[in-house]
């Protein structure tokens, strides 16, 4: 019995030892990249056949005509509402007259606390403009810096429609640079007066295509890879962040100009441009004092809300509707 227990023994140990020398060569094998690494580019290659996916290209056609009619209705509610841009600052404000709280911070946020000068502003201080490089297809070579110029550089929601499928006529993709200049903001009359309902109309119908843009952006997001730089508003559209060393943060200087990528939002391809809201129980000019009781806005849903526009439910929490008047001083 003591033999046969030996034996027994010396079956089941020599079993163990030979399993565990198979998994050790079988594990070594799974991490042999060098097998792996033709299958690896094999499926990068053939996933571009995936795209783009058919059931996402009439959202990419919806944002398309969605943002041309924020531009449009934008553009015309420009020469009616007065908005006032900051000249040393991102700042904007719609209304009759800037506010007068310090606010103000500069050029490179140097100062604090200054009061603003403010100027006549324009259609990019409402809708600001977001670019990004015009990829020939949605999965070629990450572009290195010494290419960054072989690319023109189109709008990051265009591009995102671009490579969803949609179909963009040359001349909207790469008018972005001229929308600046074209239309220009409440410094110039209209050439002929516009009534409130139509005002109201062309206010509403604004608001509506603004969010059915950020609705169809977030949608494609889902589906379609963006970057967004962590340091700067530099924005890919693509699976991979390009190689321009053109980030601008000084403090980084250690990065040597290149980009620090992360997955981008609607607000990265689309800002808000949040801007003071003047509610009806505040004083006609927003002062200094009531910093803390005054709402905020989306500048678009500020300038349409101006003209007879129903505001969404969902902003009212920020604009403050039901809040405190500040105290007279």
């Amino acid at each position: 019995m003591a033999s046969l227990g030996r034996r027994a023994g010396s079956y089941i140990c020599s079993e163990l030892c030979v399993s565990v020398l198979n998994q050790r060569q079988y594990s070594s094998g799974r991490v042999d990249w060098k097998q792996l690494r033709p299958m690896i580019l094999k499926r990068i290659k053939s996933r571009s056949k995936e795209y783009p996916i058919k059931r996402m290209i009439p959202v990419a056609q919806d944002v398309v005509r969605a943002r041309e009619i924020v531009t449009e209705g934008v553009s015309t509610l420009l020469r009616v509402v007065p908005v006032h841009s900051c000249k040393f600052c991102p700042e904007v404000h719609i209304g009759a007259t800037g506010h007068e709280m310090k606010t103000c911070h500069g050029f490179k946020r140097m100062i604090k606390d200054q009061p603003h000068k403010w100027v006549p502003g324009n259609l990019n201080d409402i809708l600001v403009p977001v670019q990004a490089f015009h990829l020939n297809e949605m999965f070629q070579d990450e572009i290195k810096h010494d290419q960054r110029f072989d690319y023109p550089r189109v709008p990051a929601v265009l591009e995102l429609c671009h490579q969803a499928g949609a179909d963009i006529p040359d001349e909207l993709l790469y008018r972005s640079e001229q929308l600046s200049t074209t239309v220009r903001g409440n410094d110039q009359q209209p050439p002929a007066p516009i009534l409130p309902d139509q005002l109201r109309h062309v206010g509403q119908r604004t608001l509506d295509a603004w969010e059915s843009l950020r609705l169809g952006v977030t949608k494609l997001l889902l589906v379609y890879p963006s970057k967004v730089c962590e340091h700067c508003s530099e924005v890919h559209v693509g699976p991979s962040g390009h190689k321009a060393r053109m980030c601008g943060v000084f403090k980084f200087e250690g990065w040597k100009g290149m980009h620090k990528w992360k997955k981008a939002g609607v607000d990265d391809l689309v800002p808000q441009k949040i801007v003071w809201h003047r509610r009806p129980h505040d004083p006609p000019v927003l002062v200094d004092g009531g910093r803390d009781y005054y709402g905020h806005a989306p500048a678009v849903i500020e300038l349409c809300m101006q003209v007879g526009a129903r505001v969404p439910l969902k902003y009212h929490c920020m604009m403050k509707t039901h809040g405190l008047a500040p105290p007279v001083q």
